[in-house]
This record gives C-alpha cells, sequence and structure tokens, in this order.
C-alpha cells in the first residue's frame, strides 16, 4: 500500500494509514492545495472546477470528499457524475471552468484511485505547477473561505453525450462510410464508464455494439490494464460474435486497445500507428510519441512525408513536443491517442472514431489492415521497488555498462541498438522500474529485457 505524489497526479491506495496511502484526509489535503493554486493563477470573483470519476468502489466517496473540500474554499464545482478522463478534458473550457479534476487510477486494480488535475485548458499540469500544488499540500497552511463565502455544486450529467457530439464533428470522422459498413465490434468496458460511452458512440455511428463487462459496478472483471494477457475473453467474444474487431478500453478510457476478427491483438502499440496513418493520409504533418513507443509511427509518418520525434514518458510532455513541433496528431504507446482538432488530451473515443474510418474506406479486414504496417514486437517488464533499493544508482550503473550505445537520458536510460532498443524508467504511478524493450521479433523482445533484468539483479543485488 503506497501513496504516490507527482506530476501525473496524487495516486493511492484506499484505506490504511494517513500519508501512507489515499485516506479520506489525504483526499482532502490534496484537494485543497490543488484549490488554493488555482486562486494563485488568478485574481477573481468566481472560480469554477469540473469534476468527474470513473466507476471505481471508492470514486463516490473519493468525489464527494474532494467536492466539499473545493466548496470549503469558495470554490463553485460542476459535478459531472460518473465520467471519462477525456470527457473531463473536453468539459473544463467548454464549461469556461478554472481547472479540473478526475478521480481514477487509470489502469491500477480496484484498490487504488487518484486525483488527476487539470488546468483552464483541460490539460494536465506541468512539473513546476504539480510541484507548487505538493508544496502548499506540505505547508499545511491552508485558509478556508468564510460561511457567506462558500462555494456550490451543479450537476451536469450530459457530457457523455456532449463528449460524443464533439467527437462526431470531427472533420475526419466519415460517419457515411462507417454506417455502410454495417461494422459489428465487441466492447469490453471493464466494468467502467467506458461500458457506457463507447457503445453509446458506436450506436452513433451506426455500429452493432455487443457489450462484454459494460457494467459501471467498479468490480473489474479482470486486470484493467488492455494488454494481451487481460483480454482473453475479449478475444473469445469477438470469434464467437464474428464481429469485426473487439475494443477494449482502461476504466477513464484513455487508453485504447484493439482485438482483430480473429480474435489476435491488433497490438496496443498499433492503436497510434493505426490512428496516425489515417490522419496523415488526410492532412500530412508531423507526429510525436514517447520514447517508450514503438518505432513504427516514425516509420509512418516519414512515409506520408512527416518528421517524428520523441519525448520524455507522461502526457504533459507528449502534449509539450506536439505543441512545439506542431504535430497532427500524436500519443502514447498505451493506446493513447492525442488528437489536437478536439483537444490535448489522450482519448479513446477519438480512437475509435479515426480507426472505423480508416477501416471503413480501407474496406480490408482487420488483420489485414494490420499486416499493412512494419512489424515490430514489443516487450512490457518492470521489477517491483523496495525502499532500499537506490534506482538512481541502478539507471547511472546501466547508462555506463552501455556508455558505448546511442544514449537518451532525459528520462530514464533508453538504449538503442541497430535493430532494437530499451528503455529504462522509474514509473510516476507505482513502485517500479519499467523495462521496455522493441526489436524485430517478441523472442528478441523478451530476450533483450530479460538480459537486461538479469544486469539489473547482479546492479542491485536482488
Amino acid at each position: 500500500m503506497t501513496l504516490i505524489k507527482s506530476i501525473s497526479g496524487i495516486r493511492g491506495t484506499i484505506g490504511g494509514k494517513v500519508g501512507d496511502n489515499l485516506t479520506p484526509i489525504d483526499a482532502v489535503k490534496f484537494a485543497s492545495a490543488y484549490g488554493i493554486w488555482l486562486k494563485e493563477q488568478r485574481n477573481k470573483d468566481n472560480y469554477r472546477v469540473v469534476i468527474g470519476r470513473d466507476a471505481r468502489i471508492s470514486g463516490e466517496m473519493i468525489q464527494n470528499l474532494v467536492m466539499n473540500t473545493l466548496v470549503g474554499l469558495g470554490i463553485h464545482v460542476i459535478d459531472l457524475g460518473l465520467s471519462t478522463t477525456p470527457t473531463v478534458e473536453v468539459a473544463v473550457p467548454m464549461e469556461h471552468a478554472d481547472g479540473g479534476i478526475i478521480l481514477t487510477a487509470s489502469h491500477n486494480p480496484k484498490q487504488w484511485n487518484a486525483l488527476k488535475l487539470l488546468n483552464a485548458k483541460g490539460e494536465f499540469l506541468n512539473a513546476a505547477e504539480g510541484a507548487r500544488i505538493l508544496e502548499i499540500a506540505e505547508a499545511d497552511q491552508m485558509t478556508f473561505a468564510e460561511v457567506d463565502d462558500l462555494g456550490k455544486i451543479g450537476k451536469n450529467e450530459a457530457y457523455m453525450d456532449i463528449h460524443i457530439d464533439e467527437v462526431l464533428k470531427m472533420s475526419l470522422v466519415n460517419k457515411e462510410a462507417i454506417k455502410e459498413a454495417k461494422f459489428k465490434v465487441v466492447v469490453d468496458g471493464v466494468n467502467s464508464s467506458g461500458g457506457i460511452i463507447i457503445p453509446l458512440l458506436l450506436e452513433r455511428l451506426g455500429v452493432e455494439a455487443v457489450k462484454l463487462y459494460c457494467e459501471p459496478t467498479g468490480h473489474f472483471p479482470h486486470n484493467p490494464e488492455p494488454l494481451k494477457e487481460h483480454l482473453k475473453d475479449l478475444s473469445a467474444m469477438v470469434v464467437k460474435e464474428q464481429a469485426h474487431f473487439g475494443i477494449a478500453v482502461d476504466p477513464d478510457v484513455d487508453r485504447l486497445a484493439f482485438v482483430d476478427e480473429k480474435g489476435e491483438m491488433f497490438g496496443e502499440e498499433y492503436t497510434l500507428v493505426a490512428c496516425a496513418d489515417y490522419v496523415l493520409s488526410k492532412t500530412p504533418g508531423n507526429t510525436v510519441s514517447n520514447m517508450s513507443s514503438t518505432r513504427a509511427l516514425r516509420d509512418i509518418t516519414e512515409k506520408h512525408g512527416g518528421s517524428y520525434e520523441a519525448s520524455a514518458v507522461g502526457e504533459v510532455n507528449v502534449v509539450e513536443l506536439m505543441k512545439k513541433n506542431d504535430a497532427v496528431i500524436g500519443g502514447e504507446g498505451n493506446g493513447g491517442i492525442i488528437y489536437p482538432e478536439l483537444h490535448y488530451g489522450r482519448d479513446a473515443l477519438v480512437g475509435v472514431a479515426l480507426f472505423l474510418s480508416l477501416l471503413a474506406e480501407k474496406g480490408m479486414t482487420t488483420s489485414a489492415l494490420r499486416a499493412t504496417y512494419p512489424n515490430y514486437f514489443m516487450g512490457k517488464k518492470k521489477i517491483d521497488l523496495t525502499p532500499e533499493i537506490d534506482v538512481d544508482a541502478i539507471l547511472k550503473a546501466m547508462e555506463e555498462r552501455y556508455k558505448n550505445e546511442k544514449l537518451t537520458t532525459i528520462d530514464g536510460v533508453k538504449i538503442d541498438f541497430s535493430d532494437s532498443w530499451v528503455h529504462l524508467r522509474k514509473s510516476n504511478t507505482e513502485p517500479i522500474i519499467r523495462i521496455y524493450t522493441e526489436a524485430p521479433s517478441q523472442d528478441e523482445a523478451d530476450g533483450l529485457a530479460d538480459k537486461i533484468i538479469s544486469e539489473i539483479k547482479a546492479v542491485a543485488n536482488i
């Protein structure tokens, strides 16, 4: 059990000791710090914050604590209720709000929850802003509003529909071709808010949706990270239903993975590759993903005459580089699509609409589409950390060990070999070292990861 404080937000497990876990007191403390930070940004009479949550069991409790803390600071709250991360991101600027908070721990298991913090643009905070909020929280000198100046809570539960409306307005969504294709798609909503919003989107597009785990109970039927080993039921259902493909999202619907008509993974990394291929074919330009993402995006971008660059891991870093490079599309290899025409945030709805448009226009099966892309294989492994392990020393030792290879150290250590790469980094959201590898075959990718893990264990004596 742990509490992790980072620019990704405040994330922890429910229950336990104050300061060690995400307890009610910790939720109030960090919501207070965020509210005070908001007031530092602009001197005005009325402040407004949009709040939404995924379907986690602890979601309603944490949301009520956070909302009423903001009320106590004199901040008005727009309560979206059950929602998604990209829906809240879309709602913040539409409501002319000063910020937003999503109560979700993304792909983490059900015992976790988190406060994801947004600015007035509906985008994640940068490192300096996140550091300032942590500083306010630790100072523990907070002043709240007097009784006549308390904030108010107003509900607006229309934003899932509004979000869908905005996705359907995107210029590249080929609604006619999608409807004519008569797609049948299985949706694994992991019993969270994706089980509501993704089928609604498909219905609006004329796609038949077969629902799997789409009741928003918060009892996740499998590990909620949309990886191959967790999606066996989805794969089986796609084959059984003779569907064109399957869709899997994480609990807050900012990650997206596909299963082809044969029940095989399209490849989480290739969600962004396919969507980028479609966008670049219509609007040539540049792309950005993070350092742990596949080289296939670079290949596709260059094929369309654009340039590709990699950022440090983290959505805020990808967005910053996308803006700098005028990228027409970008994201993260974990199935996160960022399409600036709608907003600068990972959005599974955007990915679904673009992918359906591509598949409808191509007139081919999902597996045939996948075969048109460069074939890379990725390994994603991790080493659990204990407090006595010096992660920075481990990374420094690996950097020294591979000093004669091409190294990038803006985010952990990435080692580029001629036909493969490995990226080692400390997670922002879990007490682990992530080891990502990519190579021309799965055996080579896994072998490289195992080799690096052995070397790390030798260095760390674990």
